[in-house]
């Protein structure tokens, strides 16, 4: 099933989030409508809250981007309860958009390399070292669970120039050509 991602100015998108307990809820039936949604929109990576839970869980799915990022070739997998435990000081910057921030890309400086702890969809803890491209997906993913969105991390400058998008997403005079929730 298609869930509506919610649009910058929901307030989950700025709430904490909170452990998934194993149980707690259908998470085989979440991560499938969670990709489905993903795949929908087209985007390569999509957050609980981005679909109105807050919830610690992510989705990624690099696998159409193969051709320009052959790392991400067979990178499809879901994030449950992660907790990031290293990141290198060797940056990069890429220009990033998000599903929540229609029309909106920025320039986003990131870590190359982290390491990862998380669960997978039967429960199972994994601990994982991702870089370059596959680090930025997950750490823009991540990031939603922390109750931020890529434009907290440009220039206060940056930021001045896409305040009149933002503020047009969270007014509903911006929509997107997915299923979505103002």
């Amino acid at each position: 099933m298609i869930l509506p991602i919610y649009l910058y100015g929901q307030p989950v998108l700025r709430r904490p989030t909170e452990n998934l307990e194993k149980g707690e809820i259908d998470i085989k039936e979440l991560v499938a409508n969670m990709y489905e949604t993903l795949t929908a929109a087209e985007g390569c990576g999509l957050a609980a809250p981005q679909v109105g839970l807050s919830k610690r869980l992510f989705v990624v799915d690099g696998t159409e981007l193969k051709e320009d990022y052959p790392e991400c070739a067979d990178f499809k997998q879901a994030f449950i309860n992660p907790e990031i435990i290293e990141e290198s000081e060797d940056t990069s910057t890429y220009s990033e958009g998000c599903l929540s921030l229609p029309g909106i890309s920025e320039n986003v400086v990131r870590p190359k390399t982290i390491t990862i702890r998380y669960l997978d969809e039967d429960f199972k803890e994994h601990e994982e070292t991702f870089t370059d491209f596959k680090a930025r997906i997950v750490l823009h993913e991540y990031d939603h669970l922390e109750a931020h969105v890529f434009t907290d991390r440009i220039s206060p400058i940056r930021r001045q120039f896409c305040k009149n998008k933002l503020t047009n997403i969270a007014k509903g005079k911006t929509g997107a050509r997915y299923k979505y929730k103002r």
